[in-house]
């Protein structure tokens, strides 16, 4: 007889729950089944009952990490704010958590950031995620006339280069003063006017070597 499905989800939560011991023993590298069987006081066998591969293992434990921040990403997009505001609570919310999750547990948060970079097939689909909803974000943005003749690829792609301080978890370990919620404000005020920029307004590197040569 198969297992109730409650069974199921607390045996996962319940394994989750171990590899977060682990990873706040030793690491987040090379956890295996069998350190993960010993952990929990199961065989391995039962192990592969709540979970048929590693990969659905580091799946599970993706959706974990991710869940609060993929929450605030849906009830951001889904809210009635015009589009800067959306923008910036967007990032904001996101960056709160990720700073909260740092200050409470530095050497968990490195550990985490060590087993994504380890797996990241397991965390690429939340990275399309984040770009998917910010691009309806700009979407709704150039609806409201903002971008100019910008694509909704082009404006994400400009917008995930200036905005890394505070969507990139690792630059939180490496800055040593990390960026305000004020800044980012600003940068997103700014980055509203200067992607409103017509195409023909913004100097290319040819233009502008030709100027200081002039």
């Amino acid at each position: 007889m198969a297992r109730p499905q409650t069974d199921i989800e607390a045996g996962r939560q319940l394994l989750i729950g171990k590899v977060e011991e682990i990873i706040r023993q030793r690491g987040g590298v090379d956890i295996s089944m069998s350190e993960l069987a010993q952990a929990a006081g199961m065989s391995p066998s039962n192990v592969y009952r709540f979970f048929e591969n590693k990969e659905a293992l580091l799946e599970a434990i993706a959706a974990n990490w991710f869940a609060e921040k993929t929450r605030i990403m849906e009830e951001v997009v889904a809210s009635e704010l015009p589009a800067r505001d959306k923008m910036y609570a967007f990032f904001q919310r996101r960056y709160a958590v990720m700073v909260a999750r740092y200050e409470a547990e530095p050497d968990l948060f490195r550990s985490y950031m060590e087993l994504g970079r380890q797996y990241f097939e397991a965390v690429r689909g939340y990275v399309d995620l984040g770009d998917h909803f910010l691009a309806m974000i700009v979407a709704e943005a150039m609806d409201e006339g903002h971008f100019g003749a910008l694509s909704v690829d082009r404006a994400v792609s400009l917008i995930n280069l200036m905005i890394q301080p505070f969507c990139n978890p690792d630059l939180i370990l490496q800055l040593a003063i990390p960026p305000t919620e004020e800044k980012l404000g600003q940068i997103i005020d700014t980055i509203f006017t200067g992607l409103g920029r017509s195409a023909e307004t913004v100097s290319t590197p040819q233009q502008i070597g030709m100027r200081l040569v002039s």
